[in-house]
């Protein structure tokens, strides 16, 4: 039986459960049925290009053989992506409502090799920017092209975090109220500057293991909001491989809109300024 991980919200639940539906409904066996939805996918009928789940997805991350590609548009991307993901510039003259990345830009990231393996995402099962592209991929001669169709709602809600850009931080600091800025530096390093209303979990203090250590600690006096798990949670810090881990973290903790920034305290600072 497929089960979500403790913590998720009611709401992701029910989305959950809703995939689970379609995925007995597409004529799965028992024996083809995944044993855990991170081994889940879409498993839509007649789709021509093959699709990978959460779990193929993280291997092919950490193997880095295969190029990803986040089929959205430049600023989507910049707010949050998954790491490892590469972004090419729209198709000329595509409105917006049927928005596709560009087939040559991204035959210039490969090098023109048409076999070259590819993974697309996008934003999610009723998104159609991904299956767009695959199509026009395989028009355009391209023999090895794969979709994540879960996209990256479903890469957040698993635990996933994502990363964001210079470009997408500015844009998240000036246009969104409520995001909240944490920083992973250490306390004293916090104390001698930081962003506007930043709030501080240092990386020292966050130990492995869900509801410990300071992740606890900041649950319980504020730091995280745990009334809206919602809210857009943007990690900074000297160190990315610091910045990410916090980020994960916070994740783990049901927090599926976090993301954290692989530049510098400096850069992050730079993109806070009016």
């Amino acid at each position: 039986m497929l089960t979500g991980r403790k913590g998720v919200d009611k709401a992701f639940n029910t989305f959950i459960l809703g995939l689970v539906v379609v995925v007995a409904a597409a004529g799965r066996s028992a024996a083809e049925a995944p044993a855990n939805i991170q081994q889940a996918t879409l498993n839509e009928a007649n789709q021509r290009t093959a699709e990978v789940s959460t779990e193929d997805l993280r291997q092919i991350l950490t193997a880095r053989i295969v190029t990803v590609f986040d089929a959205r548009p430049f600023r989507e991307f910049a707010v949050s992506h998954i790491p490892g993901a590469r972004n090419v510039a729209a198709k000329p003259g595509a409105p917006m409502s049927e928005y596709v990345s560009d087939v040559a830009e991204i035959g210039r990231t490969v090098g023109g090799d048409k076999k070259a393996p590819m993974v697309l995402y996008c934003n999610g099962p009723y998104c159609g920017k991904s299956k767009r592209l695959a199509e026009e991929l395989l028009a355009a001669g391209y023999t090895n092209v794969r979709r994540y169709q879960l996209g990256i709602p479903i890469w957040r809600g698993l635990g996933g975090v994502c990363q964001i850009e210079p470009e997408g931080l500015r844009y998240v600091l000036r246009q969104d109220r409520t995001a909240i800025v944490i920083d992973a530096r250490e306390s004293k390093q916090f104390g001698a500057g930081t962003l506007p209303g930043a709030r501080n979990i240092p990386r020292s203090l966050v130990l492995e293991g869900r509801d410990v250590g300071e992740i606890k600690r900041a649950k319980n006096d504020g730091r995280l909001p745990m009334e809206d798990h919602n809210t857009r949670l943007i990690v900074v810090g000297s160190d990315p491989a610091a910045s990410r881990y916090v980020a994960q973290a916070i994740s783990n903790e049901a927090f599926h809109n976090v993301a954290y920034f692989a530049g510098s305290l400096t850069e992050a600072r730079a993109m806070a300024q009016p």
